[in-house]
């Protein structure tokens, strides 16, 4: 029996085939440049590829299951996709709309292939869904969260929870027992406090824009600045969308996203790059330290993601000076083994 697991974005699809039984990987891969309404195609192409492991048709595997970025607060873990589901995801497709579209297309064009074949909606908001109201809460008006449900949401929560309960098992105890900082580096930074094994707070809000600086998104600022941008009627609401996401964070600072590059420019003695090093890791003891506050004792801070993983100096950086008596710890996350894992979970569970 075999699970395949999709992570459909805006213009790629990434797929992995499990043993469902042993959660091994049988392959995996990456359909690229797909353009606008092209997931059949996509999909279609996955279809064929898996044809040399066996599987013959989507209609042979137990299950797909799909990484959907927004559940809103309708939705606190993992569910079997149904017509309710679909509704609830276009729905909540205002509030992630690039995430959102690409997930709900690649959830229909399944359905359109093999109309029979169980699926399971995994949540990027999901983990984060016990984080208590004065940590969610804007200090907005209060009818800015009744009708237009602004609130804090969070993302990154199925790595967070993947790499919990790996940090679980390195230190040989019970996630319930324990605080942890979890921090996700990549292209796109977060970082969760976690007390008793559930998420009490995290740096991403009610978009991905929040919370630490990163690749190409600007991360915490004064929301000043985008009325007084706006004042000066050089940019359009769309190019400050645009500036925030695309041309801010590291590559704003010194003109690269890539840490690897970052890393090199800095040592070749580029101040920008220099800067935004400093920057990049100031932020993120910054939190590191509110965090420590709020669960009062940590564990363990565990660092994942591309960056996490295998940048050792950055990690240094940030960990310099840093007074917190905790295990350090890198463990390399798998979204797609922990979708994996709970879509097995939930057919279980059905039984």
């Amino acid at each position: 029996m075999k699970l395949l697991v999709l992570n459909s974005g805006s213009s790629s699809l990434k797929f992995k085939l499990f043993h469902m039984e042993s959660l091994e990987v049988i392959t995996s891969g990456i359909i690229e440049e797909i353009q606008s309404g092209g997931y059949l195609q996509a999909i279609t192409k996955v279809e064929h590829i898996l044809e040399n492991f066996g599987v013959k048709s989507l209609d042979e595997l137990v299950a797909v299951g799909h990484r959907v970025v927004h559940g809103g607060e309708e939705f606190t873990k993992s569910v079997i996709i149904n017509e309710h589901t679909i509704e609830i995801i276009k729905e909540l497709t205002s509030l992630a709309p690039l995430h959102n579209r690409s997930n709900l297309q690649g959830i229909l064009e399944v359905k359109r292939l093999a109309p029979n074949l169980k699926q399971i909606a995994v949540f990027d908001t999901a983990f984060h869904q016990t984080i208590p109201q004065e940590a969610y809460m804007y200090a907005l008006p209060y009818e800015f969260y009744e009708k237009y449900k602004i609130r804090r949401y969070g993302f990154h929560g199925t790595s967070h929870f993947y790499v919990a309960k790996e940090a679980a098992k390195l230190l040989d105890k019970n996630l319930e027992e324990l605080n942890l900082i979890t921090i996700h580096l990549g292209n796109g930074d977060s970082i969760c406090a976690i007390k008793n094994g559930k998420s009490v707070d995290t740096s991403m809000g009610f978009t991905p824009l929040e919370g630490l600086i990163m690749g190409t998104r600007c991360g915490d600022l004064d929301p000043a600045i985008l009325l007084y941008l706006e004042r000066l009627n050089h940019y359009t609401t769309q190019e400050i969308d645009n500036i925030l996401n695309k041309k801010s964070g590291l590559l704003g600072i010194c003109g690269q996203s890539d840490m690897r590059l970052i890393d090199q420019m800095a040592k070749e003695g580029d101040v920008k790059a220099k800067l935004a090093h400093k920057m990049f890791a100031y932020h993120i003891k910054k939190y590191i330290g509110s965090y420590s506050m709020i669960l009062g004792r940590v564990d363990a801070i565990v660092f994942t993601g591309g960056i996490g993983e295998n940048d050792e100096e950055m990690r240094e950086r940030i960990l310099q000076d840093l007074n917190i008596e905790a295990k350090i710890l890198v463990v390399k996350t798998d979204e797609e083994k922990e979708i994996a894992q709970q879509t097995k979970e939930l057919l279980q569970n059905e039984k």
